[in-house]
């Protein structure tokens, strides 16, 4: 079992523990929402999608982060991941981001989908 994301207690006092396709999406979520420079001695770990909620929101916007995500999903979970699947798309004010992936470890798909709020 892997550590649970983020962090607490189980109902036993112990760390919790989380399964391993769950693990798998904590580390994706954390990547895509952690901002580059943002981990000590990790200066290129993160895609900084949480930084773009101010930004203006629009279809190039979303074809560059598209191309930072990739590179670093690839770099950064490539050992653990193939991507099969990642689209940003701008939707009014929200960018919608779903990626699609297998586990190298057990072959199974997981597919995620989120949004995050904008300026138009």
């Amino acid at each position: 079992m892997d550590v649970d994301h983020p962090w607490h207690y189980d109902r036993r006092g112990r760390t919790a523990d989380t399964n391993y396709a769950d693990h798998i999406r904590d580390m994706v979520t954390l990547l895509v929402l952690t901002s580059p420079g943002e981990r000590v001695n990790r200066p290129g770990f993160g895609c900084g999608l949480r930084e773009l909620v101010f930004a203006p929101n629009s279809p190039d916007l979303a074809a560059a982060l598209q191309f930072i995500m990739q590179a670093t999903i690839q770099r950064e979970l490539g050992d653990v991941l193939t991507i099969e699947d990642l689209r940003l798309v701008s939707v009014a004010d929200a960018l919608r981001v779903s990626v699609g992936y297998v586990m190298l470890a057990t072959g199974t798909r997981v597919d995620m989908v989120t949004e995050q709020g904008m300026q138009p």
